[in-house]
């Protein structure tokens, strides 16, 4: 990708998170005090992944139960799916408010934030942890050089019900054949996918 590609890019990243941002806002504080209420714990939940600049916090609004993390490493079965996977098909942690953000794919809104940080982009490869690096192998390469997208090129193949190995050629292929009419083919999807409820758990 040229300097004038990633200038043009970013000001689209700019431009479009910011009418989304404020565009749904609203949407974003209802959900935010609906979280609260239902359990008393933090409305949003802060994700360690990593990008160009190093590792960053992502924001999302919060789907599980607080006590996710205690659930999680007392259940070797559900731990040993996850290490797997990097995901769980049918996860005790989610809240039932929790699974319809997550198949509207709601609670991805407030990284319109990181967006706007220039931590993220619009478009771009799935946003891992510095954990799940290491099983990218030599493909890692691609954080180095991309920010992680709000949606992306496995967003809309097909989002949860992808193996993690296809996730990860998936996200080289996109960095690798970038382009801005790629991006907007992919932005110009995602809604469609996101009402489908395709893949999403």
């Amino acid at each position: 990708m040229t300097q004038k590609a990633r200038a043009v890019k970013r000001v689209l990243d700019v431009l479009g998170a910011l009418f989304l941002f404020l565009l749904f806002s609203p949407l974003i504080v209802l959900c935010a005090l609906l979280i609260k209420l239902q359990d008393g714990g933090p409305a949003l939940h802060r994700r360690r992944v990593i990008g160009p600049k190093g590792e960053f916090d992502a924001f999302k609004l919060r789907t599980m139960c607080p006590q996710a993390d205690v659930i999680l490493e007392r259940d070797h079965l559900l731990r040993s799916e996850f290490e797997t996977n990097s995901k769980l098909k049918r996860d005790p942690r989610i809240t039932p408010f929790g699974a319809l953000l997550r198949k509207l794919s709601l609670d991805e809104l407030p990284q319109l934030w990181n967006v706007l940080r220039g931590e993220m982009s619009l478009v771009g490869p799935r946003m891992i942890t510095p954990a799940e690096l290491k099983r990218y192998g030599e493909a890692g390469w691609i954080f180095r050089v991309t920010k992680p997208g709000l949606t992306g090129f496995w967003q809309v193949e097909g989002r949860q019900e992808i193996p993690f190995e296809q996730r990860v050629q998936m996200d080289l292929y996109y960095v690798q054949n970038w382009s801005l009419g790629m991006d907007c083919k992919i932005l110009l999807r995602t809604p469609l996918v996101v009402v489908r409820g395709v893949g999403a758990y």
